[in-house]
């Protein structure tokens, strides 16, 4: 969106000076909707579709019936006869040889669009205001570095010859945008090739020019890229091709200075379209993060409210919560201390521990080794003193049985 008051005009017999200038018309405020741009470029390039469609006859054209059933095969009518290959051959189903396709496209198809009238204007109204803006320029792919300005206007181009008008489009710094339409002319990639269309290539400049200038249409004709426009049918399709704004548009005098007639301004609606206000911007100033700092708005707004909770409704675990815990069992704190300091304290005095602990099994085992060799010398006794008792015994039972 332009905000210039005033654009200067250029001269087509020495470009580099200026002839006047002009004001700025209101259209070049409108807001860049490349929203509705695309959806009515979309909906208009649909209405230049031919319709098309197969034969309602086709994969129909055979005598063939269905065998039935019993024969071991498919119920799928079949051609009839004999004698050829084609005979006992499936017919008419789409998954048959030389059948019909499933659900036959017909020539009877919604092929066109309606467009609301407003919607396209007010899409010509934003690729007409997008065409100032150098950044969208710049990306729709146009080579603008040498150009003086945005809009470009002359004061005539109604030039009878084409090397005359290509001199003042390469005075006015338009050689490289013009070579860069040559440069990328190739053949089109698919079967459009055969179909008339062979070669493709990029985007020129376009120039809108009015009555006066009647000749811009016979002398551009030979020039690749350059298409023209009267100002009287500003065609959305050469404005913003393929919905893409930013268009590079040369304008003459007589037909920019039509453009507030043709549009309006935005307090006032416009003479040639009955009925038709230009859309108003949502912002006059894009800076949101500047209007909400702005003392105006700061001084009336509210200050910043903070949730305050009322209540706690919510059920909490006391095993879990220890503030909670604390509330319901106050010597929790306490018992949690102490086995705290019963940790950290075992921690501390593990070594102490495991010293004595190692004193202490080394005695048990002193001792025990003294309990083990005393026992078994009471056993050792034990059985030298079984052995006297058993040998007198049995001498004393021998004398009883001799006697």
């Amino acid at each position: 969106m332009a905000t210039r008051q005033v654009v200067r005009v250029f001269s087509t017999e020495n470009p580099n000076t200026t002839v006047g200038e002009v004001a700025l018309p209101d259209v070049f405020k409108a807001p860049v909707r490349s929203d509705i741009v695309l959806k009515v470029v979309n909906d208009l390039s649909k209405n230049k579709r031919q319709a098309h469609g197969v034969n309602k006859d086709a994969g129909m054209m055979y005598n063939a019936e269905s065998w039935g059933t019993g024969r071991a095969v498919a119920r799928i009518p079949r051609v009839g006869g004999s004698g050829t290959h084609r005979s006992g051959q499936g017919a008419f189903g789409n998954m048959c040889r030389g059948g019909r396709m499933f659900n036959p496209k017909t020539t009877w198809r919604r092929w066109h669009r309606k467009v609301n009238l407003t919607l396209k204007r007010h899409a010509v109204a934003s690729a007409v205001a997008a065409t100032a803006v150098p950044s969208l320029v710049l990306a729709r792919g146009h080579r603008v570095n040498q150009v003086p300005e945005l809009p470009l206007i002359v004061d005539n181009l109604n030039s009878e010859k084409t090397k005359d008008l290509l001199a003042i489009l390469k005075k006015l710094g338009l050689t490289e945008d013009i070579e860069k339409v040559r440069d990328t002319r190739r053949v089109r990639v698919g079967q459009s090739k055969s179909r008339n269309r062979r070669y493709q290539s990029r985007k020129g400049p376009l120039i809108v020019y009015d009555s006066t200038a009647a000749l811009v249409k016979q002398s551009s004709s030979n020039i690749p890229g350059v298409e023209i426009c009267h100002i009287d049918r500003l065609n959305l399709l050469q404005l913003a091709p393929g919905g893409h704004v930013g268009r590079l548009v040369i304008w003459t005098k007589g037909a920019f200075e039509k453009l507030t007639p043709l549009f309006g301004t935005l307090e006032q609606p416009s003479e040639l379209k009955k009925g038709y206000i230009l859309e108003r911007p949502l912002l006059t100033n894009s800076n949101i993060s500047r209007i909400i700092n702005s003392d105006e708005v700061q001084s009336i707004v509210r200050k910043r409210q903070v949730n305050r909770c009322l209540h706690d409704k919510k059920k909490r675990n006391p095993l879990k919560n220890k503030a909670l815990m604390s509330r319901l069992n106050p010597f929790d704190k306490v018992r949690k201390a102490s086995e705290t300091k019963k940790i950290d304290d075992s921690k501390k005095n593990k070594e102490s521990k495991l010293k004595a602990k190692r004193v202490s099994r080394k005695a048990n085992r002193k001792i025990g080794r003294g309990f083990i060799t005393e026992y078994r010398k009471g056993l050792a006794s034990a059985d030298e003193f079984t052995m006297s008792d058993y040998l007198e015994y049995i001498k004393n039972a021998k004398v009883q049985i001799e006697e």
